[in-house]
């Protein structure tokens, strides 16, 4: 059943066409995810199909009754209610036989705000952005309209988000750069494309390899117009006149093919390696510590990096990860130890915030205000030839900085930070607000950035693409270290937890085991069978499972079977789970029965 349709909708910011005559339907069960390059659109369609804008052409219809939710890029508060009144005030009404605020408390802590009482003021951005996210969830609603609700979310709250949108009844739309989530819970992909929309029946695998498809076959059909043109252009050189239907039609077909709308070759961000040359002293970190009041961030922490390390920071929201980053850009006091940076270290920091920008300043000026020209692997680059590399055409070099969008902001401030040829790049969060196809440029370009690497991100994938060595801050000050990417941490802590939870659970009941088998036990049939079998049938489970986590090692960088792997080991979870139940529940069966004996 249809939800809501967008019919041959356009839109333009001043001289720039954004969407020309496209049509999109939201169907029972959709799971959309919006792809495209920043500042074509993405957050423009999702205000439309909100109602939040109105288009300058066509019409979006809305089915009766069809509820939406909408969540924006920067959401906005009451500013003199707390945190918990702004989640759940427009819910109240509708709260009958429903405990919202306790729902709203639990949604909210998985997300980790648990100062309920706090005004907008005192929240980071993040949080804000977490705080509207639950209230967006927690509305009644046959279609969520997401704009970035994977910014700001840590693994285990993206993992908690992934499984909401999985069980969710109704339909989504949503922008994400999150590529695994991506492929986790969307069933379509909708890609913006120089105006228009194009729809793959798929998740952002497929995506990759549909896309390709099309534009090989537009490319195909290019070649084709264009011998036919060549050939039509020799034949009206030559003098043809038009005495004939024939020959009319054959002029009418020369002049379409002249007149027809060209296929555009996909910009794509180039970045030709920048560094300055790197000595031998790098950057040391001698047992240095760091609290907030009573929270202990680090302690006694140290690491000597070494050149071309790459190296990812994860963990919770607020255990400490930016403050590190902080601290060795200056930014930031340690409470004791100290860090020693080499003589030769040039620091390019792309902070979480971004920089502040001069709204009326052109675009090149604020590029030009680092260096006029780059010596690159290809020569001497200047700055405009570098922002036509990161898709700053002519016009927007020299239009104001206020009409670029959020995420060609961030893209012009990555520019900046890498046009200073820094040989240590500090990256707080790169991937918020930076669409898929610069990413993928960006992870390329770290391929062959021939010094280091330090990263804090909540994105698995690009983690998984880029770092050799994971940071986890893991609470109580303590950082831990693991060797690989995000998906080696990550088994590890997986089948630590594992153990834990198996040890907790089989120790003591293993004796009673024990004991209580050396007798005939009253069960049903069934029962004694079940029984009789149910310690091999937990051993069988635990050696398939160590054999998918070997599997997973192997593959760690096969995304695809990665994924495969990981949705079959944690089925096999969910059975060992099941059967520690059952073992448990007749174990205590037995020892009823045994003292009924007595």
């Amino acid at each position: 059943m249809n939800l809501l349709t967008a019919d041959k909708i356009s839109k333009n910011y001043t001289e720039k066409k954004l969407l020309q005559e496209v049509s999109l339907g939201i169907n029972e069960g959709d799971k959309i995810g919006i792809i495209g390059i920043n500042g074509t659109g993405k957050s423009t369609l999702l205000k439309l199909l909100a109602g939040m804008e109105n288009p300058d052409e066509g019409t979006v219809t809305k089915g009766n009754h069809v509820r939406t939710e909408y969540l924006a890029q920067n959401p906005e508060f009451e500013d003199n209610k707390t945190i918990l009144e702004n989640v759940t005030r427009h819910l109240r009404h509708a709260s009958e036989g429903w405990n919202v605020e306790g729902e709203a408390k639990v949604m909210l802590g998985k997300l980790g705000i648990t100062d309920l009482e706090m005004l907008p003021s005192q929240m980071s951005g993040g949080q804000r952005k977490r705080a509207a996210l639950v209230r967006t969830l927690l509305t009644p609603a046959d279609i969520l309209i997401l704009d970035e609700p994977t910014n700001h979310l840590d693994n285990e709250m993206a993992e908690w988000l992934e499984g909401f949108l999985q069980s969710f009844r109704g339909a989504f739309i949503m922008i994400t750069h999150d590529r695994y989530f991506l492929d986790k819970v969307t069933n379509k992909i909708v890609e913006i494309d120089k105006g228009k929309l194009y729809t793959y029946e798929t998740n952002y695998t497929g995506f990759l390899q549909l896309k390709l498809e099309r534009e090989e076959m537009a490319l195909a059909t290019e070649r084709k117009k264009k011998a036919l043109y060549r050939q039509d252009l020799e034949w009206m050189m030559r003098g043809a006149r038009a005495r004939s239907t024939k020959q009319k039609a054959h002029i009418q077909r020369f002049e379409e093919l002249r007149d027809r709308e060209k296929i555009e070759i996909d910009g794509k961000v180039e970045i030709t390696t920048l560094s300055s040359r790197l000595g031998k002293k790098t950057i040391e970190i001698n047992n240095i510590s760091k609290s907030y009041g009573d929270k202990l961030l680090i302690k006694d922490f140290t690491y000597i990096f070494l050149k071309q390390d790459r190296i990812g920071i994860v963990g919770g929201n607020g255990a400490g990860k930016s403050t590190l980053l902080k601290m060795i850009v200056g930014e930031e006091d340690y409470d004791n130890g100290n860090i020693e940076i080499g003589p030769t270290v040039q620091i390019g920091y792309f902070s979480q915030e971004c920089e502040s920008m001069n709204p009326s300043w052109k675009v090149i000026d604020y590029i030009r205000d680092v260096a006029e020209y780059v010596e690159t692997e290809d020569g001497s680059v200047s700055a405009a030839q570098m922002l036509e590399r990161f898709l700053f055409t002519g016009a927007m070099q020299h239009a104001p900085i206020e009409k670029l969008s959020g995420g060609e902001r961030r893209r012009l401030y990555l520019l900046k930070i890498l046009m200073a040829a820094p040989n240590v790049l500090i990256l707080d969060e790169p991937t918020n607000d930076l669409d898929i196809q610069t990413l993928r440029i960006l992870e390329d370009y770290l391929d062959h950035f021939p010094g280091i690497v330090i990263t804090v991100s909540h994105d698995r994938y690009f983690l998984d693409r880029v770092v050799k060595r994971i940071f986890a801050f893991q609470g109580s000050g303590v950082v831990r270290q693991f060797e690989g990417g995000f998906t080696d941490y990550w088994n590890i802590i997986q089948k630590e937890n594992t153990k834990e939870k198996q040890d907790v659970s089989l120790d003591k009941p293993r004796k009673k085991y024990e004991k209580v088998r050396e007798k005939k036990l009253k069960f049903t049939y069934k029962e004694e069978r079940e029984y009789e079998t149910i310690d091999e049938d937990i051993a069988n489970l635990e050696e398939e499972i160590e054999k998918f986590e070997n599997e997973i090692l192997v593959n760690s960088r096969d995304f695809v079977k990665l994924q495969e792997l990981t949705n079959q080991k944690e089925e096999l979870e969910r059975q060992l789970e099941e059967k520690m139940d059952r073992w448990v529940y007749l174990n205590n069966l037995a020892e009823k029965i045994e003292a009924s004996k007595g």
